[in-house]
């Protein structure tokens, strides 16, 4: 026999209140006792089911549970990179307030909202590193993410392809053993301009391999300025630099693995039909574990009280005797 609780200085204190009360009431009898003739008989029978009921909720109270039994815990989930563009455009402020800061809010709320998957985070520009893993450590993922920045990686352009295939050769390795490839997903997040030769190449693998990729466009199709530490980007002449979301290029990139594309601006957020588009893939057996486990007690001794109970009050006992 387990317990859940132990027994402490509440459960103590519930029991000495009890042992007063009895012995006032006992005390109280007897007094009345001097005065007029008392049957025991009936106070004792109805003192002694108290008694019992209280231990039989104190008892219920602790939870008591006997037996013990293997159960296999299934924990049923989905792999997930998510591949986040830290390029110097993403420091537009036509996302308030900028890019990049309104990705890293928008993504934490997705990793806690996607808890019960493994997720691992890519960052890029015309290089992809990796940043965490495939993980189910929620805590890390956050930290992560909130120490994002584009001075993170090298400022030399765009590049869609190397976080695509870093993505897809991890996801390939964890699929040796996987019974469904569509359980696989990429997001890819991004302001979509893309200066690689290399990414409808592996888009294509992606298909092949039917791997589902989803797109989230960051920013407007009127673009904004690049923000510095000085001001704002300007090119050699002097004029300010203007970056503008490629939407297009997003789209064709998630039709062609059968998945969808979803933006983030100043007026539209599809971070919900994203997250939604993710729940309604079928997942996969991530892990197996047998687990020992016990059988609680304690309904059949609140159900022994609360008969006890209303047999207590169906019950009346006379205590005094008149002659």
């Amino acid at each position: 026999m387990s317990w859940y609780r132990s027994f402490t200085e509440i459960e103590w204190l519930f029991l000495v209140l009890l042992l007063v009360s009895t012995v006032l009431y006992v005390i109280r009898l007897y007094k009345i006792h001097k005065i007029f003739p008392v049957v025991y008989s009936g106070v004792i029978f109805k003192q002694v089911l108290r008694l019992l009921i209280f231990a039989l909720l104190l008892l219920a109270w602790l939870g008591p549970s006997s037996g013990f039994a293997r159960r296999e815990v299934k924990a049923i989930g989905k792999d997930i990179f998510f591949c986040i563009d830290l390029s110097k455009s993403m420091d537009a402020i036509d996302v308030p307030p900028t890019r990049i800061e309104r990705t890293k809010n928008e993504l934490k709320r997705i990793i806690r909202t996607l808890a019960t998957n493994r997720m691992g985070i890519i960052i890029f520009s015309s290089e992809a590193f990796m940043q965490c893993p495939l993980t189910f450590d929620q805590s890390a993922l956050l930290m992560l993410t909130d120490a994002m920045n584009t001075n993170l990686v090298p400022s030399g352009g765009t590049d869609l392809a190397p976080p695509l295939r870093m993505a897809m050769n991890k996801l390939s390795e964890e699929n040796q053993s996987a019974s469904r490839v569509t359980s696989k997903i990429i997001v890819l997040i991004s302001d979509g301009e893309d200066f690689g030769e290399e990414t409808g190449e592996v888009a294509r693998e992606l298909e092949q391999k039917g791997f589902k990729l989803f797109t989230l466009g960051v920013g407007t199709e009127k673009g904004g300025p690049i923000q510095t530490s000085s001001g704002f980007k300007t090119d050699r002449e002097g004029n300010q630099v203007i970056t503008r979301l490629n939407a297009e290029g997003l789209k064709e990139l998630a039709s062609r693995t059968g998945g969808n594309y979803f933006e983030l601006s100043d007026q539209r957020n599809d971070i919900n039909r994203l997250v939604a588009s993710i729940n309604a893939i079928e997942g996969e057996l991530m892990d197996a574990r047998l687990i020992d486990v016990t059988a609680n007690q304690y309904p059949f001794l609140l159900t022994i009280a609360l008969f006890l109970l209303i047999l207590d009050i169906l019950i009346p006992v006379n205590i005094l005797r008149l002659s």
